[in-house]
C-alpha cells in the first residue's frame, strides 16, 4: 500500500525548501535593488543578443546606455533614444527621422530600458538557479516567471554577481522561443554627466534636415 504520510511529509519538505529558495531569491533581488538605487546615475556598455534555435537565427550587436532615475541615453544598433521622464525620443540618422511618443508602461510588454535593473521588483514569482564561475566573479542566476499566465515573456534568468550585487547578465526567453540576452561587460556609477543629457533639442533636428514624426 501507499504510505500517504511518508507521501505527506515528503511533499511538506519540498514545500518548504521551495519557499525558502524562493524568499532567499527575493532577498538577493532587494540587495541588488537597493544597491542599484543608492546610486546618482549609471553607465553601462553591453553585448546584445538576439537567438532562436528554431528559425536559425542569431544577431549580436554592442551598445551602451546611461540611466539617471526614470531618465536615460540608450546607442544600439545606430540608433539613439532619449527618455526624459515622460517622452521617448528615438533619432534614426542613416533614414535621418526622429520618432517622438508619449512612454506608456502599459503598452510596454518587455523590459523597458528605465527599468532595466529593477524591472524585477513587481509581476514575477521567483526562485535561485544555477551559479556560474565567470573570470573568478560568482554569479548567482535568478529564475523570474511572470505572474501573468498572459504574459509574452515565458521566463527571465538574472545573473548576479555576488561580491558587486550588480547584474552580470539577463536572459529573457518569450513564448515563441526566442531568447534576448544583455551581457554586462561595464558598469560604472556616480559618473560625471552633463546637465543637458537627457535633452532633446528638436529645433537642432530640424535644421539638419531630420523628418520629426509625432505619434501622439
Amino acid at each position: 500500500m501507499i504510505n500517504i504520510y511518508k507521501i505527506t511529509i515528503s511533499c511538506l519538505l519540498f514545500l518548504t525548501v521551495i519557499t525558502a529558495q524562493a524568499q532567499e531569491a527575493t532577498t538577493l533581488l532587494n540587495e541588488v535593488s537597493n544597491k542599484v538605487k543608492s546610486y546618482d546615475n549609471i553607465a553601462i556598455n553591453f553585448k546584445y543578443t538576439l537567438s532562436n534555435t528554431k528559425e536559425n537565427i542569431k544577431q549580436d550587436t554592442r551598445g551602451d546606455i546611461t540611466m539617471q532615475g526614470e531618465k536615460y541615453l540608450l546607442n544600439m544598433l545606430g540608433i539613439t533614444r532619449i527618455f526624459d521622464g515622460a517622452t521617448i525620443y528615438t533619432i534614426n540618422p542613416e533614414d535621418e527621422e526622429v520618432t517622438i511618443s508619449s512612454y506608456n508602461e502599459q503598452e510596454d510588454g518587455n523590459i523597458s530600458a528605465s527599468k532595466l535593473l529593477t524591472f524585477y521588483e513587481h509581476g514575477y514569482t521567483t526562485k535561485m538557479d544555477v551559479v556560474q564561475t565567470v573570470k573568478g566573479r560568482k554569479i548567482q542566476y535568478v529564475k523570474l516567471i511572470p505572474i501573468d499566465n498572459n504574459a509574452e515573456i515565458k521566463d527571465i534568468l538574472l545573473g548576479i554577481d555576488m561580491q558587486t550585487k550588480h547584474i552580470y547578465k539577463l536572459i529573457q526567453t518569450d513564448s515563441y522561443g526566442t531568447q534576448y540576452t544583455i551581457t554586462v561587460t561595464s558598469f560604472k556609477t556616480n559618473q560625471v554627466i552633463s546637465k543637458i543629457l537627457f535633452n532633446f533639442d528638436e529645433e537642432n533636428y530640424k535644421e539638419e534636415g531630420y523628418y520629426i514624426n509625432k505619434l501622439d
